[in-house]
């Protein structure tokens, strides 16, 4: 028994791979880029020395992408930011497959559109090798977290890792699947 599609992934077998197809003229399917992962990253510097606030914020991003988040720590000792080797800074989650697609999916259809005065997400964070880039500044736009419960505003980032090889490419997969650049 197949397994059944999520709506973004079937949107992109259906309708994204022959358009792109046809507007790069890729001779074979396999040179139509598709998105390989998306990675979440909140730094938490300003909480390092709240391990109650870490943990609410690590837990919250938890909540949001359906994952553990694994706790970055740093890597050498900076005197005049108060940071030492090894100390907890951050919280970064790598979703791939069915995760990544159901993810895109409330990101495009959901949380997106309750951005006050949300006008589409700027054009100009491509890194030139056909990653984008983009920051929330505030969680309370995903329906999972409870504001209630919420104990600071806090914002990420989130980095769209596709295998396009140029930004035109990229750009084209990313408004092909429902990402609303600004116009």
């Amino acid at each position: 028994m197949a397994k059944e599609l999520n709506r973004i992934q079937a949107k992109y077998k259906d309708e994204v791979v022959p358009a792109l197809q046809k507007e790069f003229s890729y001779k074979n399917v396999n040179e139509v880029p598709k998105l390989e992962k998306i990675v979440l990253n909140m730094g938490l510097g300003e909480v390092k020395g709240n391990s109650k606030s870490f943990n609410i914020a690590v837990e919250e991003l938890a909540v949001i992408s359906g994952q553990k988040p694994v706790v970055t720590t740093a890597k050498k000792s900076i005197s005049n930011f108060g940071l030492r080797e090894g100390q907890k800074i951050g919280a970064k989650v790598t979703l791939r497959g069915d995760r990544m697609y159901e993810f895109f999916d409330r990101l495009t259809s959901i949380a997106l559109p309750k951005v006050r005065d949300f006008r589409g997400i700027s054009e100009k964070s491509f890194d030139g090798k056909g990653n984008y880039s983009m920051g929330i500044k505030e969680q309370l736009i995903f329906p999972e977290i409870v504001y209630e419960k919420v104990e600071k505003i806090r914002g990420f980032d989130i980095t769209f890792v596709t295998t396009a090889k140029t930004d035109a490419e990229a750009k084209s997969l990313l408004k092909a699947l429902g990402l609303p650049f600004a116009k």
